[in-house]
């Protein structure tokens, strides 16, 4: 692919550098795009800027929009296959998870949206004794949203379809790992019927991304990604007074009190903390547990990992992939250095498969005799490696779980559910899953502390791409809108 999607048109860049495509198993070049320039940013905010203020996307009724989207939700399931192999290539997923997480989630999350905006009230009469208000909710504007590479379609919607159901027009800036994905959303927008200005997608290194954040042209910026990043994006958007959606790092975890159903608690770990080989910010990577279970908590989690093969993401049987890219092989493997430096044991893992020559793969690795301080009971891995904590009562082990920047997710696991929300409410994460169970996506996500600002799916993030506005009625209307 050698074009931008701009204005509802394939164009070329500006410029001449370009972004390679390579394959996390082969270590090949499988594609380049254009890397976009400061004047294809340009291009492209003044193309979503002409949609959203003379075009007819905003002004479409919800139901309309609703229609629109319903299509693409048709279309996308139909390339269902595809988005899950192309996805594969990208970033090594592999493709028996990649066809739900990496293709199905998208849907259902898209399918979220709709009901949710189907119900959501868009206009309310609000009544009082000081005057009466029609509270009108109206599309905040342009939108940058910049997407990671790790689950890039479900984050795509995260913000893409919000931000499209609310009225809203955007910039979408895909991860130089994975770029063709998002070219094949924007196709898919368009035979949907997404008017042409209202998407547009520019793959871009970093001079351009930060370009976009900062364009005078763009009403809101949604960013999923690291801490680091998401701290320069705030600081850019707190200057200009320009919304902000975060959704940033995790170091999430996971509390077994002593009732506790070991098997089934562990079983639900191969998704709940190695998913994605790893690479998502909601998993859950500290393991705190007791000190009079934790041998047979290690005991099955060294059962688990010997359960899930790692190798070519092609086959039906891997379980474990590579890491996208290899700087981020090489940052995963200097933290199970760390961990082996500060004193922490390896139980299983901790170094490089064996027979495995080529493609960036790293064992998955558990640690244990970890204490709260280290690096690796800390800092975000990202990538297949789990340390396991002790605590000696409750009280303890809440304050393990809280010992943290960052509070995106958790869980806890307990045979008495109501004594595990309890201790849920004590822990300060924007989600703690009971027993592994999810809390879907019509509940609003997003992290306490350094792991974001605002929510994204829900009501909450649909809420994220609107203005809302108070219009002061007469007595007599308010009366009349009420009867009606």
């Amino acid at each position: 692919m050698d074009r931008l999607f701009v204005g509802g048109e394939w164009v070329e860049s500006s410029g001449t550098d370009t972004i390679a495509v390579v394959s996390p198993v082969s270590e090949e070049k499988i594609a380049t795009v254009p890397s976009g320039t400061v004047a294809d940013v340009d291009r492209a905010v003044t193309a979503a800027r002409q949609a959203f203020d003379h075009g007819r996307w905003p002004r479409t009724p919800v139901d309309k929009r609703v229609a629109v989207l319903e299509r693409f939700r048709d279309l996308y399931e139909k390339n269902r296959d595809v988005i899950a192999e192309l996805i594969t290539e990208e970033m090594g997923c592999p493709i028996a998870l990649s066809r739900t997480i990496q293709a199905t989630t998208p849907r259902m999350i898209l399918e979220a949206y709709l009901q949710v905006a189907l119900e959501y009230p868009f206009d309310e009469l609000r009544r009082g004794t000081a005057g009466d208000a029609l509270v009108t909710h109206e599309p905040v504007g342009v939108v940058a949203a910049v997407i990671p590479w790790n689950v890039p379609q479900s984050v795509a919607m995260q913000k893409v379809v919000p931000a499209l159901l609310a009225g809203c027009t955007l910039v979408l800036k895909p991860a130089p790992e994975t770029p063709l994905d998002a070219y094949l959303m924007a196709e898919l927008l368009q035979q949907a019927g997404v008017p042409d200005g209202v998407v547009n997608v520019v793959p871009a290194d970093r001079e351009a991304s930060e370009y976009l954040v900062g364009h005078p042209g763009v009403d809101k910026v949604t960013f999923t990604g690291s801490t680091a990043a998401g701290r320069r994006i705030a600081a850019r958007c707190g200057n200009d007074l320009r919304r902000v959606t975060l959704e940033l790092g995790g170091k999430s975890a996971a509390v077994f009190l002593d009732d506790v159903d070991l098997d089934s608690a562990v079983e639900s770990l191969r998704l709940g903390s190695l998913r994605n080989s790893g690479q998502v910010c909601s998993l859950k990577t500290r393991l705190v547990v007791s000190r009079r279970r934790e041998a047979e908590l290690l005991e099955r989690l060294t059962a688990l990992l010997a359960s899930m093969p790692v190798g070519d993401p092609f086959d039906e049987f891997t379980q474990i992939g590579p890491m996208a890219g290899a700087r981020h092989r090489e940052r995963v493997e200097s933290y199970v250095a760390s961990g082996r430096e500060q004193g922490a044991r390896v139980v299983v893992g901790g170094g490089r498969p064996a027979g495995i020559d080529r493609g960036w793969f790293v064992e998955p690795t558990v640690f244990a005799d970890v204490t709260p301080d280290m690096r690796i009971a800390q800092e975000e891995v990202f990538g297949p490696v789990l340390s396991v904590l002790t605590y000696d009562d409750e009280d303890e082990a809440v304050a393990i779980a809280n010992d943290s920047v960052y509070g995106l997710s958790g869980a806890v696991y307990t045979a008495d559910v109501e004594h595990g929300l309890a201790l849920a409410r004590r822990i300060r994460t924007g989600t703690v899953e009971i027993n592994g169970s999810s809390a879907g996506f019509t509940a609003p996500m997003g992290g306490f502390k350094s792991s974001g600002i605002g929510r994204e799916a829900g009501r909450e993030g649909l809420e994220a791409y609107m203005e809302i506005k108070s219009l002061g009625l007469p007595a007599d209307y308010a009366e009349k809108l009420a009867a009606d």
